[in-house]
């Protein structure tokens, strides 16, 4: 470094520093603007009852795939009801599971943190809001009254993964992150974009979790467009053919109800592939969960030829978005 030049006139320290206000900006912006599941849900107002008006709990036709099918929409209105409630609490159950393992991850990554690091006091404050997350989709949970068990026995699993992955392999522990929190604020958002009347107790909690995950979410990208870069082509190699594959895997943990739900109800076979696997709208659905993600894929140099064809293979290829949160018209983005 010459005697005329800056720290900052070096473009590692300049992109370092960048990153640090990022983080910053989101740190403030949880301090700011927070929400108490305890104080900024109104449980108590008698409209707020689970069984008060509880056609509310009917799935939305233009946000839930099973909500527009012929064989629910052929249901007496009880049985909706009652499959409604039963998929709204296991969406809530299934985000309590991630957000814990999401938290577990993430308090072991900041254990190490130097001191100074940016990262720690996001992070902090993400897990804070995590934490209340957890709170609040839980008592909606008990409040519905339908015991529901979240993730499937098998995906439960992957909670013995998550911190070994964050210490281990960070870059990969965050895309692990997306895979899980893109597709329930993309299914939450579309809900409250509809419309549609929903029940109090879901628009509550949707609006509060939407609100802060956006900041989640910034961070995840962040993080990666920050961290990747600093791998060797190697790394970064694997990383482009890894990304895909935790998309889908942990993508379609979060996004397919447990076996048990399709017991519970009588669901025909036929109806589940159509809904969540088979049908052209079922994988257009699930593909359009990774529209930003695939925009940072881009972004950050993991869209290669051979991660492509892999992104093609898992059906979760297609346009990116041009920013973030961009809303998707007719299945795909302009």
């Amino acid at each position: 470094m010459s005697p005329t030049t800056t720290p900052l006139d070096d473009p590692v320290v300049a992109e370092a520093q960048e990153y640090a206000n990022k983080l910053l900006l989101l740190s403030e912006g949880s301090v700011n603007k927070h929400f108490d599941p305890y104080e900024d849900i109104d449980w108590d107002n008698p409209d707020f009852d689970a069984n008060a008006r509880p056609e509310r709990w009917i799935l939305p036709e233009s946000a839930d795939p099973l909500g527009r099918h012929d064989w629910y929409q052929s249901l007496p209105v009880e049985r909706q009801i009652e499959v409604g409630k039963y998929r709204q609490a296991n969406i809530a159950k299934v985000g309590l599971q991630f957000e814990s393992i999401l938290i577990s991850g993430m308090v072991n990554h900041t254990f190490s943190l130097p001191n100074g690091d940016a990262e720690f006091r996001y992070c902090t404050h993400e897990m804070a809001e995590e934490l209340n997350h957890t709170l609040m989709f839980q008592e909606m949970v008990n409040r519905i009254g339908t015991d529901v068990p979240g993730m499937g026995p098998l995906v439960r699993q992957l909670r013995l993964f998550g911190v070994p992955v964050a210490i281990a392999f960070p870059n990969l522990f965050f895309m692990a992150v997306l895979a899980g929190e893109e597709p329930i604020d993309h299914i939450q958002k579309q809900i409250l974009r509809s419309g549609e009347e929903v029940h109090p107790i879901m628009r509550g909690v949707m609006s509060i979790h939407v609100a802060e995950e956006a900041r989640h979410i910034s961070f995840a990208h962040e993080f990666l467009k920050h961290h990747v870069p600093e791998r060797n082509a190697a790394n970064r190699f694997i990383l482009s053919i890894a990304m895909p594959i935790v998309m889908f895997i942990l993508g379609r943990s979060i996004a397919t109800p447990p076996k048990k739900f399709f017991q519970e109800f009588d669901i025909p076979e036929q109806v589940r592939k159509e809904l969540f696997y088979g049908s052209k709208e079922a994988k257009q659905v699930f593909s359009d969960y990774f529209i930003d993600v695939r925009a940072l894929a881009h972004e950050i140099g993991l869209m290669n030829p051979i991660s492509k064809r892999v992104w093609k293979l898992l059906g979760i290829d297609g346009p990116a978005s041009r920013y973030r949160s961009e809303p998707i018209r007719s299945g795909t983005a302009a």
